[in-house]
């Protein structure tokens, strides 16, 4: 093979390596949560977050969610806290969590999630609003 195919060819796998790399790194970015309503009401409820996988559309299973928070910092009252714990649901792609809206308002979901097949962390916020 000549010299400047060879270089070519390796320059080639080079460059595909690379962008292989920048795409795991990225990876995690393909992901989202959404909120399946982003208007409850005020008091115990349940709050329903769907994760996509944004290039297809598809719902994500499996995910675990080790982290949640739930406070009022949309309305400058990010001290306001309240209860948040995952519960079960029937749905795959769809993570349910008790919360109480203690009071009217918007509050933010915050989560964080290991998606298998990724090293990196999903970290997501969340608003909903709190009416009578």
């Amino acid at each position: 093979m000549p010299v400047t195919t060879l270089r070519m060819a390796s320059g080639a796998i080079l460059t595909l390596g690379l962008l292989g790399v920048a795409n795991a790194h990225a990876a995690i970015a393909d992901y989202e949560f959404k909120l399946v309503e982003a208007q409850l009401k005020k008091g115990r409820t349940i709050a329903a977050v769907r994760l996509i996988h944004k290039a297809d559309g598809k719902l994500v299973s499996d995910a675990v969610i080790f982290a949640t928070r739930i406070d009022m910092a949309p309305d400058d009252m990010e001290a306001m806290t309240s209860v948040i714990e995952q519960a079960p649901s029937a749905e795959p792609g769809v993570y349910h969590f008790k919360v109480d809206l203690t009071d009217e308002g918007r509050w933010r979901i915050s989560l964080a999630a290991k998606v298998q097949g990724e090293s990196e962390t999903l970290q997501s916020r969340l608003v909903l609003q709190a009416t009578p």
